[in-house]
């Protein structure tokens, strides 16, 4: 057995000089497993915790997790399990916040590792669970309205459910389709595709390529995104390997999109969750303005824990997509086929696109307004606006509180 102790101390400093610092450790031929021990003060900081192979990266908990395991056949969630390759790996440390005065951190690392990995819980499914699409909100010729949630987090990264569980939640809340944006890692991709089969649900796989300057979205199954490296590189990487990046919550607090880009990403998560908390702000609408105005536009709820009080699927991100398989959805986006609706609910107002019409449904009273400053009041359950010129157009209540989106 080898046993590694590092024994460091961290503060402002360091994390002004370099956000993320790493600690080497060399695995052996013969090694088959290895557990990684963070310790600090949580009460003085959060350093988040990931982990580096000789060969690939194994995984980010964030502040999350203070340990690890990474077996052949198994690993703690957020890390890949796998063969260990001889050579060079190392912890890395992400100094997300720490004190001016230094703190103690210790660092273990055990070969082999020890400890066991707790089973996840899994949910039971329910296939009769009614689903939003059954709506039949109108659709082009051939394209059906799938109600989904482009933002979400498992047990994989910082949310509190399994992935069996956050299906479930979907699933209960009417959704057709997930995608699961865990932080910096894409652990839970090979998981996907079965988990969903059994909660008749389309899981699509994603990352939330997240640094302290803005979060990003990465939606394919296209390999894990580096976040270390410069935003562009993120939009010609997912580019490059046929998925779609969304720039994700821009306004919201300290996580808001500071990174300067050369070339735009096509998809913005215009509909954060936290919109609800100021549901007339006019904040994301100047935003979009100065971004792009064919941004392709997403919902998302960030979904962390049931204690936030709101459930997958707030706001829902409809597409109309051929079918809700993951590679029909994600076709949809690139089309631009998208609308965003405060909830998955029978009869929530919506603003969808059909050709080249924008139709409103269940929207009698409400006002509709786009970019320009336009706007009308609309009268009828069903309001066709023939050859609508591009958007982006918005419903609200008529004391502006935003009901839906449409490009």
């Amino acid at each position: 057995m080898t046993r590694i102790v590092h024994r460091l101390k961290f503060g402002l400093e360091d994390a002004l000089a370099a956000e993320l610092h790493s600690i080497p450790f060399e695995v052996g031929a013969g090694d088959d497993s290895v557990e990684v021990t963070l310790e600090y003060d949580h009460e003085k900081a959060i350093i988040d915790l990931g982990c580096e192979g000789a060969g690939a990266w194994r995984g980010w908990s964030g502040g999350a997790r203070s340990s690890f395991v990474i077996r052949r056949t198994e690993a703690t969630p957020g890390y890949v399990p796998g063969e260990l390759e001889p050579g060079a790996w190392s912890v890395q440390l992400g100094l997300y916040k720490v004190p001016v005065e230094p703190v103690e951190v210790t660092v273990t690392i055990q070969l082999p590792a020890e400890s066991a990995i707790p089973p996840e819980p899994q949910a039971a499914p329910t296939p009769d669970a009614p689903r939003a699409s059954a709506r039949l909100l109108p659709a082009a010729p051939g394209l059906t309205w799938f109600a989904g949630d482009f933002h979400a987090h498992s047990t994989h990264s910082d949310g509190e459910q399994s992935l069996s569980e956050l299906a479930g939640l979907a699933v209960r809340n009417g959704l057709d389709f997930l995608a699961v944006t865990e932080h910096n890692t894409v652990s839970h991709h090979p998981l996907l595709a079965q988990l969903g089969a059994s909660h008749d649900l389309t899981l699509l796989p994603g990352q939330e390529v997240t640094t302290p300057r803005g979060h990003a979205n990465a939606f394919g199954d296209i390999g894990w995104i580096d976040f270390r490296r410069p935003a562009d590189t993120w939009v010609a990487e997912v580019a490059a390997r046929g998925g779609i990046l969304s720039v994700n919550h821009p306004l919201q607090g300290d996580w808001a999109w500071q990174h300067p880009l050369t070339t735009l990403p096509a998809a913005l998560e215009l509909w954060h969750v936290s919109w609800f908390l100021e549901a007339t702000a006019t904040a994301p609408w100047a935003f979009l303005e100065r971004w792009r105005r064919d941004a392709v536009l997403l919902g998302g709820s960030d979904y962390h824990n049931p204690e936030h009080g709101y459930l997958p699927g707030t706001p829902v991100t409809w597409v109309a997509a051929e079918d809700r398989s993951p590679e029909a959805i994600l076709d949809a986006v690139r089309a631009g086929r998208t609308a965003v609706t405060r909830l998955p609910v029978p009869d929530a107002p919506a603003l969808v696109r059909v050709d080249g019409d924008l139709v409103a449904v269940a929207a009698d009273g409400a006002v509709l307004r786009d970019l320009d400053g336009r706007s009308r009041l609309l009268h009828g359950d069903r309001v066709v606006i023939p050859d609508a010129p591009r958007g982006p157009y918005r419903l609200e209540t008529p004391e502006g509180a935003c009901l839906a989106i449409s490009a």
